[in-house]
């Protein structure tokens, strides 16, 4: 038993390591050819780059013209994020509260809508709000961002809402509150850590998205980072070596707030699977 044990601690380990070497090598390739010319890179990508160089950065620095896609990109998914967490918070809230029969129908679409794949619906979304002249404008991305987002996030806060007992809320109802107040005052701060949950989920969707705001965000000044990678392709050629390096200052931010988090949003995952 020890000897069968010890060979399955074994090939599992050998499994994550396996998996850990498979995730890091993209972003290995990534690193190391943003250092290299692109010829360099056309000729060894696999290679070690000659010499550390930051020409690359300053050059995807200003092409990407970053400042001002890092702020387009902060303004689009604190926002975006934010609305969706509050409004699928309540919305679900009120789907687990009152019993009624439309509530469960209602609950049923927004599940549904979860298998119906955006490049279905993209085609008449973009022909109808550019018809109306709406396009070309965060607040109009956002506000997609805000509605696509709903299905799942009001999905994950169903579950989580169900498992809330109701008897504190009728306490603080007789203590005077009503109920957006028992809501807000009961409800949300049990709801911490699936907000986590989905606050990590659609952040990184919602930054690293490029499909929807290449579609919306037509001028090159409302662009985000990922849409600002277009400035790297030519109509018959791509400087590969700026784009690596580009692409390493667009996922930079989110990896150092994850750095620095890491601690509070593990134990929001964990509390909220085991919730």
């Amino acid at each position: 038993m020890k000897t069968r044990a010890r060979t399955l601690s074994i090939l599992k380990h050998a499994f994550i390591y396996t998996l850990l070497v498979l995730f890091i090598i993209p972003f290995y390739l990534m690193v190391i050819n943003s250092f290299k010319t692109t010829q360099q890179f056309v000729d060894s990508p696999f290679s070690l780059p000659a010499s550390i160089d930051f020409k690359n950065y300053i050059d995807a620095f200003d092409k990407m013209n970053f400042m001002n896609a890092f702020g387009n990109s902060i303004i689009i998914t604190i926002v975006s994020v934010a609305v969706i967490i509050m409004t699928a918070s309540m919305g679900a809230y009120f789907l687990v509260r009152h019993k009624w029969r439309i509530n469960s129908l209602i609950f049923a679409v927004f599940v549904a809508s979860m298998i119906v794949p955006f490049q279905t619906i993209m085609i008449p979304l973009v022909t109808i709000y550019g018809r109306l002249e709406l396009l070309n404008s965060k607040p109009m991305l956002i506000f997609m961002y805000a509605g696509f987002g709903q299905a799942f996030a009001i999905f994950i806060f169903h579950g989580f809402i169900k498992n809330v007992p109701f008897e504190m809320e009728e306490a603080a109802l007789i203590d005077g509150c009503n109920k957006l107040q028992s809501f807000f005052k009961v409800v949300l701060p049990m709801l911490k850590p699936v907000m986590t949950t989905v606050l990590i989920l659609d952040v990184l969707w919602i930054w690293n998205d490029f499909l929807l705001p290449s579609l919306v965000l037509l001028s090159p000044y409302q662009r985000t980072l990922p849409l600002s990678t277009y400035n790297f392709f030519t109509a018959f050629s791509v400087d590969f070596a700026p784009l690596m390096a580009g692409i390493v200052l667009t996922i930079l931010p989110v990896l150092i707030v994850y750095l620095f988090c890491q601690k509070r949003i593990i134990e929001g995952v964990v509390q909220g699977a085991i919730k």
